[in-house]
């Protein structure tokens, strides 16, 4: 990770968030980057500790970031957080959706899968993929 800080032009960020990868950017990872290196999360917001991301687009550091995902999720609600709306304001961020799930092929699946199952609940067959709540 030290040699890819220090090398790369462009980081994206392509790993799930667990223990070991939380804040994996900070401010002492940040700090280890060139000047004027891109940062790209289209992972999990978790990764990024935004206020060092906020200091490194101030630096300079970070020449623009863009993010599809955020530390904190948003999605159904009015943005009330104030590092999100700060981050949004800067010209070299962009901020879109998560929808990564968001293909043809995975809305088809979606759509086959859910007349599928209303197939089998309608016939009184065993539904494969039945979610049960604990009782």
């Amino acid at each position: 990770l030290p040699e890819l800080l220090a090398r790369a032009d462009v980081i994206s960020l392509h790993c799930p968030l667990t223990n070991d990868t939380r804040y994996i950017m900070n401010e002492e990872t940040i700090s280890q980057m060139k000047q004027g290196v891109l940062l790209v999360n289209t992972s999990r917001g978790g990764l990024i500790e935004t206020n060092a991301l906020i200091q490194g687009l101030i630096s300079g550091k970070l020449a623009g970031v863009g993010l599809d995902v955020y530390e904190e999720d948003h999605s159904s609600e009015i943005i009330g957080d104030e590092l999100l709306a700060r981050l949004m304001t800067f010209p070299n961020v962009l901020v879109t959706s998560h929808m990564g799930f968001f293909t043809k092929e995975a809305m088809q699946a979606i759509a086959i899968e859910t007349l599928e199952n209303a197939y089998m609940l309608e016939q009184g067959l065993p539904l494969v993929n039945e979610v049960k709540a604990d009782a």
